[in-house]
């Protein structure tokens, strides 16, 4: 894989979506425990707040960058990020891979029946795709017990590819504490792409994908959970949109990156 992108703090992977299904592949061949992020505009607005997420990045296969905002940045930097690759896309494209090559995969999170709705709904869609689990914890904390047995459970149906659906940062941070104990080659944070491939949540037209207007499809279907969240998007993503013009203006040594973080530095 080629060097990094960085944008926002954050080093995208400069692929596109079917290299980055190939990079899932090369993953699940090599068998190593392995997580890669998806990362929008929310996840590097918390990479910025949470100094948590500085071990998440680090210890990613690597970063892709879900978001239009984020390719635009990477435009108007002069460092081209070759597209957007969506979770909600490269869940159906890595399903697609393995029912081809008998890769297993494990649903995990989601509201209760979702899990459920997508494995049926995936299993239709691509013959042969073997979904060795199915599993949907509550949302209250789980006790050591619930939480060593679900452990146990993943490991025990050794999949090839677990999707987990436990929301940001929590789905992130949980795969980077237990990515040993889970052993499975590929685990992805997967957010809202299990109600998508659940069709419990309908998908913004394409034409709106396109213009960067998804969030304002999913905001009208649901704006009492999603108005602050955007809201508090939008200023973050405004505030280092203006950050990077006032870059382009100023002058900077030969290599030198506003976004690559340094010792000690807020990450």
């Amino acid at each position: 894989m080629n060097e990094p992108i960085w944008v926002w703090g954050l080093p995208f992977a400069a692929v596109t979506q079917s290299e980055a299904v190939t990079a899932v592949d090369r993953l699940i061949e090599a068998g190593r425990p392995s997580y890669f992020v998806t990362a929008n505009t929310h996840y590097a607005m918390l990479t910025k707040e949470l100094p948590v997420m500085a071990a998440v990045n680090a210890g990613a296969a690597f970063i892709l960058a879900d978001g239009r905002p984020i390719v635009w940045a990477s435009r108007l930097r002069g460092t081209p990020l070759p597209e957007r690759v969506a979770g909600s896309d490269l869940i159906f494209d890595l399903c697609e891979l393995a029912a081809r090559k008998g890769y297993a995969v494990y649903l995990l999170g989601g509201a209760s029946g979702v899990g459920e709705a997508a494995a049926d709904r995936l299993r239709r869609r691509y013959p042969g795709l073997r979904i060795v689990g199915v599993d949907c914890p509550p949302f209250r904390e789980p006790t050591a017990l619930e939480h060593e047995a679900l452990i146990a459970r993943v490991r025990a149906a050794r999949p090839h590819l677990l999707f987990v659906a436990f929301g940001q940062p929590k789905g992130e941070l949980w795969l980077t504490r237990h990515l040993e104990a889970l052993g499975v080659p590929v685990s992805v944070q997967v957010g809202a792409a299990l109600d998508f491939a659940a069709g419990r949540m309908r998908r913004a037209p394409r034409v709106l994908q396109v213009a960067g207007l998804e969030w304002l499809f999913r905001l009208v279907l649901e704006p009492r959970r999603l108005f602050f969240r955007y809201a508090r998007n939008a200023r973050f993503a405004a505030g280092m949109m203006a950050r990077d013009l006032a870059g382009r203006s100023a002058p900077r040594l030969s290599g030198e990156s506003t976004d690559r973080p340094t010792q000690g530095a807020e990450s």
